[in-house]
């Protein structure tokens, strides 16, 4: 009976020493989240940037109750644009919404092209 205090004592000891070498996983895991966080704060940034340009280039769609006036030249952009929401499935009424096309625009622009 009296060895198991000394074992306990000599066990406890051991595995304390055996704890220092063991590899530390909660740093790799920071490093990760923080890394994971960077690149995260990046293509935030970059789709911010982009769709500002969007936004810019497409003039925004107009107050509600005015008519969206159909431009008389559509820029290569914009039809790039159009191109690319209708091959992510949208239909050509939510492009229209989304840009500052005629819904009409936007079909010439998918006929032509398709």
């Amino acid at each position: 009976m009296e060895w198991i205090v000394p074992a306990a004592g000599g066990l406890g000891l051991i595995l304390f020493i055996i704890s220092f070498f063991l590899k530390d996983h909660s740093k790799e895991a920071e490093e990760e989240l923080q890394e994971l966080s960077m690149n995260l704060y990046q293509e935030l940034s970059q789709l911010k940037k982009r769709t500002k340009a969007l936004e810019e280039e497409l003039m925004i769609e107009p107050a509600p109750g005015q008519k969206k006036a159909k431009p008389k030249q559509i820029n290569e952009i914009l039809i790039n644009q159009v191109l690319s929401l209708h091959k992510q499935g949208m239909k050509p009424d939510q492009i229209s919404a989304l840009s500052s096309l005629h819904i009409d625009d936007v079909r010439q622009i998918l006929n032509r092209k398709i």
